[in-house]
């Protein structure tokens, strides 16, 4: 059975569902019950990057040059992620990134579970009446993108965010290929999910020893600004790896101190999950200026002024940063 197609903007692949939600948890809290869908739509995703993967045709495409990839993964989980989620939430805003065509989707993409424990979690009072329409959801199906078609599975994330009033409360980051160097009796795979407010959950929460400075920034888009930036942190290790959501894991894992990327390369879906769930732990992400990041459904989708982020000590890293940067940044 195929989905009817559903409305998409080609510039800003912005789903817009205006049809009958299927299912309808018990509990009436939307943004509960929305964490919880995502969650269960992004473990769908993971199973689909591993499918792919698996088959061995990653039905690679270059979108803007080498360092700028889409695969059949990237197509699919956009498709599952956007799809289902705007079966159970048709007043729901979804931004993925995409540029799809609009098509028919497969029901087999289509997932309908919501997570048990998410549902059963007391969330903050402050979003008891939030309502479907007010909340936007930034997609990135495969944060990593590059590191995938590499074998760098360990960078790969899915990412799912959720915003209200421009603002990133809450986000589901999915790593499909956790544990996957660990042997066989090992569970592959593992979904970390927060709540701005409630906490962030599926890991254990550690930090870089104090007095020790590790950052970590881009693996493919270094520049001059970049290592400027880096250099005059002047940080004990630098750490470049893939992907934002990756990068944010290193943080809250004590992998990392400091997520530096002075570069315009980083887009909202990059941001929103990751910064919802740094966010619930206590951490900070800005721009390279210290301006939070807005997540309106009609803001433009470029973190123009790069990313700064911190577990901890984010005046420090702040304070490091050199004039010359911010002046080459604009906001």
């Amino acid at each position: 059975m195929l989905l009817k197609p559903f409305h998409l903007l080609a510039v800003s692949s912005l789903y817009t569902i205006r049809s009958a939600a299927l299912t309808m948890s018990s509990n009436t809290n939307v943004l509960a019950r929305l964490v919880a869908s995502a969650y269960s739509i992004a473990e769908k995703s993971a199973t689909i990057v591993r499918s792919i993967m698996s088959g061995g045709d990653l039905g690679i495409i270059e979108k803007t040059g080498a360092n700028d990839l889409q695969t059949a993964a990237d197509r699919l989980v956009q498709q599952s992620i956007c799809s289902s989620l705007a079966r159970k939430f048709p007043q729901l805003t979804i931004i993925g990134e995409e540029d799809l065509p609009s098509t028919d989707v497969e029901e087999s993409l289509i997932e309908t579970g919501e997570s048990a424990e998410i549902l059963k979690a007391n969330f903050p009072n402050q979003y008891r009446n939030i309502k479907e329409e007010e909340l936007v959801v930034w997609v990135d199906p495969l944060d990593g993108t590059k590191e995938y078609t590499e074998g760098l599975l360990d960078h790969v994330t899915v990412l799912i965010g959720v915003a209200y009033e421009g603002k990133a409360i809450a986000g589901v980051i999915n790593q499909p290929y956790y544990n996957y160097q660990a042997g066989n009796n090992a569970v592959l795979g593992r979904t970390i999910w927060g709540v701005l407010g409630l906490g962030a959950f599926g890991f254990q929460l550690k930090e870089v020893p104090e007095g020790q400075h590790i950052v970590t920034t881009t693996r493919s888009h270094s520049s001059k600004l970049v290592n400027d930036c880096i250099d005059a942190i002047n940080p004990d290790k630098v750490v470049r790896v893939g992907g934002a959501g990756n990068k944010i894991i290193q943080l809250i894992e004590g992998q990392a101190s400091a997520y530096v990327f002075a570069s315009p390369g980083c887009k909202k879906w990059d941001t929103c999950a990751p910064e919802a769930i740094l966010h619930a732990v206590g951490g900070k992400l800005t721009d390279i200026h210290g301006n939070s990041f807005q997540y309106h459904k009609d803001v433009k989708h470029m973190n123009s002024a790069g990313v700064l982020a911190a577990l901890r000590n984010y005046d420090y890293y702040f304070s490091r940063v050199p004039e010359s940067v911010k002046q080459a940044l604009v906001p």
